[in-house]
């Protein structure tokens, strides 16, 4: 019995160091086809991760700018998130009344420009204003591009 007193601390010691913390919030990223109609409803403004599976910076940002704490803090309070990959075959994607391919929306969002990827988009749905910002950006860097964006869709005029 003195053996078991004397190995059970020890053998609990290290699990004493094990505290569970409660999981870090992630981005709560929508599809098209539901985040567009909720953020036109809720009046918040729509930012579009346009991505491919094969885009080095996209996995880039996805695991430098949408981990960072600001960003998900800045990104879930005043944005509806959307994942958007234009070349998933078959995909339909639904806008006032319209059914359309990964393609067009991609060539609709862009003003039919060709802007490779990652390439955020931002609709602020209560100005009925669209905002390109192409390519992968530092965490520091893309909230202050989502600050602006906050501030811009704020304001009166």
């Amino acid at each position: 019995m003195r053996i078991l007193t004397f190995f059970l601390p020890l053998l609990l010691l290290p699990l004493m160091g094990f505290v569970v913390h409660p999981a870090e919030e992630g981005i709560k990223w929508e599809s098209w086809n539901s985040g567009y109609p909720k953020a036109t409803k809720e009046k918040k403004i729509v930012l579009v991760d346009a991505y491919t599976a094969w885009c080095g910076w996209c996995k880039k940002m996805d695991a430098d700018t949408y981990t960072d704490p600001e960003v998900i803090k800045t990104i879930n309070k005043y944005f509806v998130p959307i994942k958007f990959n234009p070349e998933i075959a078959d995909m339909r994607y639904e806008l006032n009344g319209q059914t359309y391919s990964g393609a067009e929306l991609l060539m609709m969002l862009s003003n039919n420009q060709r802007l490779g990827y990652p390439t955020t988009y931002f609709i602020l749905t209560t100005k009925n204003r669209l905002v390109i910002q192409p390519g992968y950006m530092k965490p520091v860097d893309f909230n202050q591009l989502l600050n602006s964006i906050v501030n811009e869709a704020a304001s009166t005029n």
